[in-house]
C-alpha cells in the first residue's frame, strides 16, 4: 500500500504539468487578452483627451514601438512554450508573477484571501458531515415515517434552490429588512478597535448567512448518500445474521453496517476539499467577501492570467491531494481494501 501512495504523489508533478501547459497555451491564443484590453485603454483615453486638431485616426493609432513594448511587458513577446517555461521556472523559485491589473505578486494576493476561503471551507465542510451524517443515520433507520418524510422535504426544497439565489433571499429579509444580520463583508468596521472577544462575535454574526448558502447545495448528496448506503447494509445477510444470532440493533448498526456505508462518504470527501479555497465566486459576490473564488472570477474576467494560472495551479494541486487524502480514508475505514 505504501508504495500505491508514493506512485500516486509522483505522479502529481506531471499531472499538474499537463494541466498548466493547456490552460497557459488557452491564454495565449484566446482572443481579448491583457495586450488588447492595453490597446483599447490607450486608444480609449486617446480619443477622451482630444482637444488636438489630430484626427480620430491618428488619436486611434498606436506605434510597432508601443506595442512591441506592450507584448515584452506582457510577455507576450516569446513563443508560447517558452513563456510557459519560463513561468514554470518561477513557480519551482515560489514566485507566481506579478498580476496586470494590480502590480502586485500573485502569492501576496493569493496569501491575503487564503484565510478567508479556508475559513468558510473548513466550517461549510465540518456543518455538513456533523450534520448530514447523523441525519441520513436517522432517516435510514426511520424510514418512510414522519422524521423521514419531513426532512426529505427540507433537504429537497433547499436542494432545489442555487446557493447564491438563497443567499440573496437571505440578505433580503434577514439582512435589509429584519436587520437581524449584516448585509455583507467579512468584518465590520471598526473591527480592530474591537476586543478579541468582539471580534470573535462580530466575525461569527457575518457568517451565519454565508454559511447556510455554502451548505444547502450539498445537505441533499451527502444526507441521501448515507442514507441510502446505510439501507442497503441493514438489508444484507450479514447484518441480518448478526441480529439474529443476539447482537442488538443498535450495535449491528453501529458496530457494521455504519461503518461499510461510510466507504462512499470518504470517497467524496477528496473532492470536497477544493471548498477549501475554492467556495463559490457566486456566493461571495452577493455578500461581498474578498475570497479565493471571487479572486479567480475577476481574474478571468481581467485577463490577468498570472491570477489565473495561480489560482489553478493551487486548486489542482489541492484535488490532487485531496484524491489521494480519500484513498487513505477508505483504506482505513474498510480493512478489505488493499491497494497494489
Amino acid at each position: 500500500m505504501r508504495s500505491y501512495f508514493l506512485r500516486r504523489l509522483l505522479l502529481i508533478p506531471p499531472t499538474l504539468f499537463g494541466i498548466t501547459i493547456i490552460v497557459f497555451l488557452i491564454t495565449r491564443f484566446v482572443p481579448g487578452g491583457p495586450v488588447e484590453r492595453a490597446m483599447m485603454e490607450m486608444q480609449t483615453g486617446g480619443m477622451e483627451a482630444g482637444g488636438s486638431g489630430r484626427s480620430g485616426a491618428e488619436q486611434q493609432a498606436i506605434s510597432r514601438d508601443q506595442l512591441a513594448q506592450l507584448e515584452a511587458y506582457y510577455g507576450f513577446d516569446k513563443p508560447p512554450l517558452a513563456s510557459y517555461f519560463h513561468w514554470l521556472g518561477n513557480v519551482l523559485r515560489g514566485d507566481l508573477g506579478t498580476s496586470y491589473r494590480y502590480n502586485i505578486p500573485v502569492w501576496e494576493m493569493i496569501r491575503e484571501r487564503f484565510p478567508i476561503s479556508l475559513y468558510y471551507g473548513v466550517l461549510t465542510l465540518i456543518i455538513t458531515y456533523a450534520v448530514c451524517i447523523p441525519l441520513g443515520i436517522v432517516k435510514a433507520i426511520k424510514h418512510r415515517t414522519f422524521i423521514d418524510n419531513a426532512s426529505s422535504i427540507v433537504i429537497f426544497v433547499g436542494y432545489a434552490i442555487p446557493g447564491y439565489v438563497l443567499g440573496a433571499l437571505l440578505i433580503v429579509y434577514f439582512a435589509a429588512r429584519l436587520e437581524w444580520f449584516p448585509m455583507g463583508g467579512f468584518t465590520s468596521h471598526g473591527f480592530d478597535e474591537l476586543s478579541s472577544w468582539g471580534k470573535v462575535k462580530d466575525v461569527i454574526w457575518h457568517s451565519v448567512l454565508p454559511l447556510i448558502s455554502y451548505s444547502v447545495s450539498s445537505f441533499a448528496l451527502v444526507t441521501l448518500l448515507m442514507k441510502n448506503h446505510l439501507m442497503d447494509n441493514l438489508a444484507a445477510d450479514y447484518v441480518r445474521t448478526a441480529v439474529s444470532k443476539g447482537v442488538r440493533f443498535r450495535d449491528a448498526v453501529r458496530k457494521h453496517a455504519l461503518r461499510n456505508s461510510l466507504i462512499p462518504i470518504a470517497t467524496t470527501f477528496g473532492q470536497n476539499i477544493t471548498l477549501l479555497v475554492g467556495g463559490s465566486f457566486l456566493i461571495e459576490t452577493i455578500f461581498d467577501i474578498d475570497g479565493f473564488g471571487l479572486l479567480g472570477f475577476t481574474a478571468v474576467l481581467d485577463r490577468d492570467y498570472p491570477i489565473v494560472m495561480g489560482v489553478l495551479f493551487l486548486s489542482s494541486l489541492l484535488l490532487l491531494i485531496g484524491n489521494i487524502l480519500s484513498d487513505i480514508l477508505v483504506a482505513l475505514i474498510d480493512p478489505r481494501v488493499r491497494f497494489n
